[in-house]
């Protein structure tokens, strides 16, 4: 099963003409089950503060991120976007906010959000920095951004391989891979499940069929969709609120 996105219903930046907070747009407002409950226990916390959570960006698909990243080649945005494939935002696992309207030092609100495994993306909670105002919810991903920090995986860098772990999670395709998109989210798949098999780089070799063996999984380089498919209930069993929808 691939994480899901799910809608969400929360305030944002962005008003109507008599000046009211509307809530982020349907297009932006997705994201995976984790992620949800993240938010909605930060907003929680932060309102016991005297604060409000306001959103002004979370999901983005493939086009969304393209051009938020042509944006920023063109100069027309100031903050780094990367290409697609590269960003939390588009598996629904990032989202940007309104630092004025937190009403408490982004220090605390780092203690609070990281109760909830929000992360920010910046080494010192200082508001004037670029990209303050923007935190992640990696859930197991976290595991691939680990692996790759410890050179275990060499052909990204750590938050890039993490990002596209987590693109590969909610069934888009990253264009890295080309074809191999089935056998690269595979391979996201043994890396959250504690497997060493080098590179995400949808070319299975040795280390891949040795680690699915060693889960139990048939190995059939014929039908890599279908060990993908036993991976991914793996992944689900191992981390299950990256799957269980919020109450209604």
């Amino acid at each position: 099963m691939k994480s899901p996105l799910i809608p969400i219903d929360i305030i944002s930046i962005y008003k109507n003409k008599l000046g009211d907070l509307l809530p982020l747009p349907a297009r932006m407002a997705k994201c995976t089950p984790d992620t949800h409950i993240a938010i909605f226990k930060t907003a929680e916390a932060l309102a016991k503060k005297g604060g409000k959570l306001i959103l002004s960006d979370l999901f983005r698909s493939h086009d969304m991120q393209a051009q938020s990243h042509q944006d920023f080649i063109s100069g027309k945005k100031k903050a780094f976007s990367p290409p697609p494939g590269g960003s939390f935002h588009e598996s629904g696992r990032a989202f940007d906010l309104d630092l004025k309207a937190m009403k408490i030092e982004l220090a605390d609100f780092w203690t609070i959000a990281g109760k909830f495994g929000l992360v920010p993306i910046i080494d010192k909670p200082q508001k004037s920095k670029s990209e303050a105002w923007h935190f992640d919810c990696r859930g197991s991903h976290q595991l691939v951004y680990q692996y790759y920090l410890e050179k275990k995986g060499t052909n990204f860098k750590p938050y890039t391989a993490a990002s596209a772990s987590s693109i590969l999670a909610i069934g888009v395709q990253v264009d890295t891979f080309g074809q191999n998109q089935q056998a690269a989210a595979l391979q996201s798949c043994l890396i959250r499940l504690g497997k060493v098999i080098g590179n995400i780089d949808g070319q299975i070799g040795m280390r891949t069929q040795t680690a699915l063996e060693e889960l139990g999984i048939n190995f059939n380089l014929q039908n890599i969709g279908g060990m993908l498919i036993e991976a991914e209930n793996l992944v689900q069993q191992k981390f299950p609120a990256e799957f269980v929808l919020p109450p209604a």
